[in-house]
């Protein structure tokens, strides 16, 4: 079925990025070649060294994440050791030059067929003959491994240690996004020495077909290695490597990062990289600011924080640049409760949140109030005058909620609602700043149109368990964050299906219990339909619906911020890819 992608869903629970709860979209892709490795030598440059600063030390430098967060934590160093195949830059699918080209339709590397499959009573495709049988759609990928990539050790990589990686992740836990692909995945199979081939499981034909791949991991080191060993051994805090960089030194509070001698891509302009953690991002300016670094990495920095960087930067201090990230904030309602199925007024309180103020004061102006839950840059983000939009408008709150007979009968600024004042609690998690300032924002917001908000701040542990108020449905509204990815996706997030219940066993994502037939439609198209302009199309009625019908409130997208001495040039932060993602551009200035 359409609807296996389902079954992943529950890969995507209990998110913690860089301290802040969120929950995730996995990402899918599409796109071009933007840098391509060479079999030449690489250019010799100046020995030079680079000092970066970052705030969380990761736990391990494998190319294989846990979640998310540990993700975001170990990305930038990750990309210098072992560069995505596919990287996701301004949201689309790049190569890095691991891969020989990004494989696609046009150039043949991507193939449907149709098969026949058996069907079970209940209509899912079942791996034991039946009486039923039904014709699907099947999806091949290839993947096409540089030959001129090298481990850091000197030994050829080839498609081996490609399939080395996908059958360790058959034996132990890899991580979400790696269990996430052996769901989608068939067989993951060796055609030649470079090139490898991804077929995914009948009638899947989710978006993410590209990002079937496995990143290589080194079988001649591993391969005698107890499986179960492996992620507590030497190899992952000093891994052997294929890309720009391998580690020489990794300890505590610090990382040594050295040339790879065997690398045949663009020249990187750094012999040595320094890489320094500091739990407080207040140092790492500092030490930016006296010369001690060379460049600070700060994940959504605190209010006072951030107005200090750009007035520092404004005097000259440091070069400053901050971009929105793929954390996009929300509020969602729960529309199992009474007051709030009468759409007026989840209206009145969309109205009423000064989502403009919040993004000027918390983030300094440096971030998107957001129209939509489809994030500015991916595919499927709409024209902003085909989708209704809630700009800041007391007056029109008070006129929605009046109309919806809530009215202030005693004239003590509250309104009513079966003869006691209307009071919401809201939901959020504990430990996040930026979250507790927001949540107070919105409780003073709607204050403002006689609406009492009552806060809760919960550990992340008790807010996203399958027995939290979240999974459970027990909200009123809810303050929480999704990643995005380069490919929307939502089909976790807004289909019917998608709301948990016992019947899916709590794994749904549709915490709102939005459950509208044509909307439900409009998603199960574009998460499922092989043509771009058909899933943008799809996107957009999806999005003219949720809009409309206003399950969900989305708020802002995140920041992030690269603060950097004067003469260091080339860097560029993107919104979707690590900073460090085009290092072989960066160039070291007096």
């Amino acid at each position: 079925m359409k609807r296996f992608i389902f079954l992943l869903t529950a890969l995507f629970a209990f998110v913690l990025v860089a301290g802040c709860e969120v929950r995730v979209n996995e990402p899918a892709p599409t796109a071009p070649a933007v840098m391509s490795l060479v079999e030449t030598t690489p250019t010799t440059v100046r020995e030079q060294v680079l000092r970066i600063g970052l705030v969380n030390e990761p736990p391990d430098l494998f190319p294989y994440h846990s979640t998310p967060a540990d993700e975001r934590i170990t990305g930038a160093l990750a990309e210098l050791l072992f560069p995505a195949p596919l990287l996701p830059v301004d949201f689309t699918w790049q190569t890095t030059g691991v891969l020989t080209r990004a494989p696609d339709f046009a150039n043949g590397d991507v193939v449907t067929s149709t098969v026949t499959v058996f069907r079970d009573a209940l209509g899912q495709i079942s791996e034991t003959p039946t009486e039923t049988t039904d014709e699907v759609t099947q999806v091949s990928v290839i993947f096409r491994w540089n030959p001129a990539l090298r481990w850091s050790d000197g030994t050829p990589v080839t498609a081996a240690d490609s399939v080395f990686a996908y059958e360790l992740a058959q034996q132990i836990d890899l991580g979400q996004a790696a269990n996430s692909r052996l769901a989608m995945i068939e067989r993951y199979e060796q055609i030649d020495e470079h090139t490898t081939r991804a077929v995914l499981r009948p009638d899947v034909t989710d978006p993410s077909y590209l990002t079937s791949f496995w990143t290589p991991l080194p079988r001649h080191v591993l391969a005698d290695m107890d499986p179960q060993r492996i992620m507590q051994s030497e190899f992952v805090r000093k891994p052997v490597s294929y890309g720009p960089y391998m580690v020489s030194a990794f300890d505590g509070g610090s990382l040594e990062l050295v040339r790879n001698p065997h690398y045949a891509g663009p020249a990187v302009p750094f012999e040595r990289i320094i890489v320094a953690f500091r739990k407080d991002p207040q140092q790492l300016v500092e030490l930016v600011r006296g010369g001690g670094i060379d460049l600070a990495f700060i994940e959504q920095p605190v209010p006072d924080l951030l107005s200090q960087l750009v007035q520092s930067a404004a005097q000259g201090e440091f070069q400053l640049a901050t971009s929105p990230n793929t954390i996009w904030e929300h509020l969602d309602f729960n529309l199992d409760v009474p007051l709030l199925q009468d759409i007026r007024v989840r209206r009145a309180i969309a109205y009423a949140i000064n989502r403009p103020q919040i993004v000027e004061q918390l983030l300094g102006g440096k971030s998107n109030v957001l129209e939509s839950w489809v994030l500015p840059g991916q595919l499927g983000y709409p024209p902003l005058d085909q989708i209704t939009r809630y700009p800041y408008n007391l007056d029109e709150a008070r006129r929605l909620l009046d109309e919806a007979n809530l009215i202030d009968t005693d004239g003590d600024g509250w309104r009513e609602h079966d003869g006691l004042p209307v009071l919401l609690s809201l939901v959020t998690s504990a430990n996040s700043p930026l979250r507790e300032a927001v949540a107070r924002q919105i409780a003073s917001d709607l204050e403002q149109i006689g609406v009492q908000v009552e806060v809760a701040q919960l550990p992340s542990s008790e807010l996203y368990s399958t027995d939290g108020p979240l999974y459970q449905r027990t909200f009123q509204l809810a303050l929480f964050g999704w990643v995005a990815g380069p490919h929307p996706r939502g089909w976790e997030l807004w289909s019917c299906a998608g709301v948990p219940s016992e019947a899916n066993n709590w794994t749904g994502n549709n915490f709102a219990g939005w459950c509208f037939f044509e909307a439900n439609e409009a998603i199960n198209t574009a998460t499922t339909s092989l043509d771009p302009e058909e899933q943008k199309n799809a996107y957009l009625r999806q999005q003219q619906l949720f809009t409309q019908e206003l399950p969900a409130l989305p708020l802002f997208q995140r920041i992030d911020a690269l603060v950097a001495r004067q003469g260091l040039t080339g860097w560029r932060l993107n919104p979707t890819a690590p900073f460090t993602w085009n290092i072989s551009e960066w160039r070291e200035g007096e």
